[in-house]
């Protein structure tokens, strides 16, 4: 009976022990402070630290200039590489290997641009019906082709505007030969025959589809690198005003546009930027992709003699806080401004992904000229303490002065930019 009472008793104490342990001062801090710190130059590590017994020390004295200790924060001063030792009052407890890096930089824009996209051959966006009644006919429809699909080739012809269509379809008509049709849908390549319709009313043969070749619009410059010229954009996927899907894009290019006129937004009714631009002239660069995270792609002027702001370190989603911020965009022809917005809240991201912010513009003067955010101000860099955090992509509907921004991180890997460096040079 003793011994299992004792035993019992054992039992509870080392359930306590086991259970209780992380609780414990010394042993909380230990698992919670990590063995591996990466920091950035302009940035502060902190560590809970329960009482002054507690304290971290540099393992290499000499090393002092990498990293300035400060209670129980950690100041990096210059890129390298050190080493620090959590210890209770003299017995060390743990070794943290501390990695300085310098902050990568890329240039915020804030300039109007004018998008030009070429599709993936040809965009088919509608069916157009032959003949009346119940005898009316879509030709295109009829074979499964689907509003959205992108047709490559006919009769092993690549098509890349809607000119190459025509002779095609006529030639075949008369000589009552099907069309051997090359589409695309959802990346998915099909190959079918597609045999074209008379239609008494043009006196010409038809395949029943309406496309489109190109695709046109304005948004904001996110920034640039100036180390590699390359750029973002828009912070959002280009879709097709009718299909309302992405635009697989053939090629594309950005040029300077100007604004002309805002329409102010309202509940319900969204705003918009009216802009003028060229297409043939101005041109800042070309597109090669049309993403989630926007449209990217390579500078062909230097903009780092334009009247451009100084290069800014960004900021990773997990430095993103609630708070004041500001935005860079043009409401007045090409003048890029500053207005001052609230980030309602942001998510840390570990993986890409789009709407990691919640924005509120609480600027009066833009406001009062635009209602807050609205369509051409997709892109405008969004900017706290001094870096670069992210863009504007979206408007609440129901709410102008509020809506959504992406982190800057999924943006540069769009671009293909290595922003995460490690130890580049100092000075």
């Amino acid at each position: 009976m003793k011994r299992q009472l004792i035993k019992s008793i054992c039992g509870i104490v080392l359930f306590i022990v086991l259970f209780g342990l992380p609780f414990f001062p010394t042993v909380k801090n230990y698992l919670t402070i990590p063995t591996e710190v990466n920091l950035y130059t302009n940035s502060t590590e902190t560590f809970q630290l329960t009482d002054s017994a507690h304290s971290f020390n540099l393992i290499d004295q000499s090393e002092q200039d990498i990293i300035k200790l400060n209670n129980s924060s950690v100041e990096p001063l210059k890129v390298g590489k050190t080493n620090l030792k959590y210890q209770y009052k003299d017995f060390p407890l743990k070794r943290i290997n501390v990695n300085v890096k310098q902050q990568y930089q890329v240039i915020p824009g804030g300039q109007s641009i004018g998008v030009n996209l070429e599709t993936l051959g040809v965009l088919v966006v509608g069916y157009h019906y032959l003949g009346e009644g119940e005898e009316s006919e879509s030709p295109g429809r009829d074979l499964g082709i689907k509003i959205g699909d992108n047709i490559l080739e006919m009769n092993e012809q690549v098509i890349q505007t809607i000119a190459d269509i025509g002779p095609i379809v006529s030639e075949s008509g008369a000589n009552n030969q099907p069309i051997k049709v090359k589409f695309q849908r959802n990346h998915q390549t099909f190959e079918e025959e597609l045999m074209p319709s008379y239609d008494e009313k043009t006196d010409s043969y038809k395949i029943g589809l309406y496309i489109r070749d190109s695709a046109a619009g304005i948004g904001t410059l996110t920034f640039f690198d100036p180390k590699t010229n390359m750029y973002g954009a828009l912070g959002h996927v280009i879709a097709d005003v009718d299909t309302k899907e992405p635009i697989e894009i053939k090629s594309g290019t950005i040029v300077k546009s100007r604004i002309t006129s805002i329409q102010k937004g309202d509940s319900g009714i969204p705003g918009e930027k009216r802009a003028s631009f060229n297409k043939n002239e101005n041109l800042l660069g070309n597109i090669t992709k049309n993403s989630s995270f926007g449209v990217f792609g390579q500078l062909s002027i230097d903009l780092k003699d334009a009247d451009t702001i100084d290069p800014l370190p960004i900021a990773y989603s997990n430095e993103v806080k609630e708070g004041p911020a500001q935005i860079l965009t043009v409401v007045n022809e090409e003048e890029v401004e500053t207005f001052d917005i609230e980030i309602i809240s942001a998510i840390e991201q570990t993986n890409p992904a789009t709407k990691g912010m919640v924005i509120k513009v609480t600027d009066e003067r833009l406001l009062e000229k635009t209602g807050g955010i609205v369509q051409g101000m997709s892109g405008s860099p969004i900017i706290q303490d001094n870096k670069i955090v992210g863009a504007v992509t979206h408007v609440f509907v129901n709410d102008p002065t509020s809506g959504y921004g992406i982190h800057i991180e999924w943006m540069l890997e769009e671009a293909e930019i290595n922003y995460k460096e490690t130890f580049a040079q100092a000075g």
